[in-house]
């Protein structure tokens, strides 16, 4: 199967191409929508620190977490060199973290403690590291979901609310529903080499089974869920502007 691309939203393998299918766009949005809800929960929203906030998500997850990623076994198939992909990480990531730095410094000191944890997830899990421990559903679910939201809110309030923390539970489970789902997908779209077969139907039909029709639902899915907890995140930002 290899005319089957490794994500729907993979293009071209090639130049400039390679380095939009790296960044995940639908899914990177759909990380960054839990910041903004976070941020929109505050009392008082402060735009300067929210975006400040998602701007640091968009580095760290959106580029350096896809790019250390792609660094194990190019489940992409980009043609980015390694070299290329260890400087964007480094790089991303590096400045992710000093915009945590510089803004908890400029609002509330106890900020400065969610930078080396996000470190330590970003790291932990892109990188499978103490074999693959933090590599799982739930560590995903944490880690994408559950801290985004966290950060978001602690960034405008300077303080974890009750509001947070159920928001950051529902970001959890959101994103538990999304690995349910992707892992169908990605298990055929990257390591699947043929599908074949039918269902035979009780009228005496039957219907070709192959790669598209097993993974469309699922695919289906995860784009109707990503759509939705962008849109939920903008009705919020309109809602409080």
């Amino acid at each position: 199967m290899s005319d089957v691309r490794p994500s729907f939203y993979a293009l071209e393998r090639g130049g400039w191409r390679d380095y939009v299918t790296l960044l995940h766009l639908p899914y990177t949005a759909w990380h960054l929508s839990y910041v903004v809800i976070g941020g929109c929960l505050a009392t008082e929203v402060a735009w300067e620190r929210l975006g400040a906030a998602v701007v640091a998500f968009a580095l760290a997850v959106g580029v350096g977490a896809h790019a250390l990623d792609e660094l194990s076994g190019r489940p992409l198939r980009t043609r980015i060199p390694s070299s290329v992909l260890v400087t964007l990480a480094a790089v991303s990531i590096g400045t992710a973290s000093a915009i945590g730095v510089i803004g908890a410094l400029s609002f509330r000191l106890w900020l400065v403690a969610l930078v080396p944890v996000g470190l330590f997830l970003v790291l932990a899990y892109n990188l499978e590291l103490l074999s693959r421990r933090f590599h799982s559903d739930l560590w995903f679910g944490l880690a994408w979901g559950g801290f985004p939201v966290i950060c978001g809110y602690a960034a405008v309030a300077g303080e974890i609310g009750v509001a947070a923390v159920i928001a950051a539970v529902f970001a959890v489970l959101l994103s538990l529903a999304q690995r349910t789902l992707s892992n169908r997908v990605r298990f055929v779209r990257r390591r699947v080499d043929d599908v074949s077969g039918a269902l035979v139907l009780r009228d005496g039909s039957a219907e070709t089974i192959d790669a598209d029709w097993l993974i469309a639902v699922e695919e289906r899915g995860l784009q109707f869920l990503a759509a939705a907890s962008v849109v939920l995140a903008a009705s919020l930002v309109a809602f409080r502007l």
